[in-house]
């Protein structure tokens, strides 16, 4: 995606996903596999959730990492949408083939989905709201996606009020004090999140805790609210 191509609202983190980066993306996560069974399981609570939507956009799908998962439906509509070219091209290597063919692929930013309004019923969003650490940024990312779904959205992010999100915030601090930058990844007053969830056009249909006290990856499923 070149510079003009760029949308308006555009985070220096996007830009790490090259090539190599994305094949090393997947060699991480591929290796993880408790904690991957893990969120797919968590994943799959939410889509139960949301109602077990008919059609589905996964973004940031990266290297495909829940495509299985959400094609285990025979009759679902997919989509998925990643701002990196890299990622997709991963994706469509080292996935089923049979499973890559029942996806639609759209490379695009999550700030400016290039699909009309009310296009799916469900954008499913894993691993990526815990980038974005701007109150205003999240908020955009929201609208966008209640400008695009018809019904629903499962995001997750991280949130404070358990162990490791005290330690984070402590490393933080150190680095701050060290002059080190930020590493892209915050946490989120859930009070706060889900203010901004309202504020954007939804109303929160419930949460799912990855260990909960103990992990700070928590999973919201969101409705859209009627004008």
């Amino acid at each position: 995606m070149s510079d003009q191509q760029k949308p308006a609202i555009h985070l220096s983190f996007s830009d790490k996903y090259t090539d190599t980066h994305s094949q090393e993306y997947f060699q991480k996560h591929n290796e993880k596999k408790l904690s991957d069974r893990m969120e797919h399981r968590m994943a799959a609570r939410a889509l139960a959730l949301a109602g077990n939507p008919a059609s589905v956009l996964d973004l940031p799908c990266g290297t495909g990492r829940f495509w299985s998962m959400l094609a285990e439906n025979p009759q679902r509509e997919l989509l998925a949408a990643d701002y990196s070219e890299a990622m997709l091209e991963v994706a469509r290597k080292v996935r089923d083939p049979a499973v890559v063919r029942r996806f639609r692929l759209l490379q695009c930013s999550a700030f400016e989905i290039t699909l009309p309004d009310d296009s799916v019923d469900c954008i499913f969003s894993i691993r990526l709201m815990h980038h974005i650490g701007e109150s205003a940024n999240r908020l955009a990312m929201l609208q966008e996606f209640r400008r695009v779904t018809r019904d629903t959205v499962v995001l997750s992010l991280w949130v404070d009020g358990n162990y490791k999100a005290w330690r984070r915030r402590r490393l933080e601090q150190k680095r701050q004090q060290n002059g080190e930058k930020s590493d892209n990844r915050f946490i989120v007053q859930r009070a706060q999140f889900e203010r901004e969830c309202r504020d954007a056009g939804f109303e929160i249909v419930g949460h799912l805790d990855f260990l909960p006290r103990l992990f700070m990856w928590r999973t919201y499923v969101l409705r859209k609210k009627a004008v």
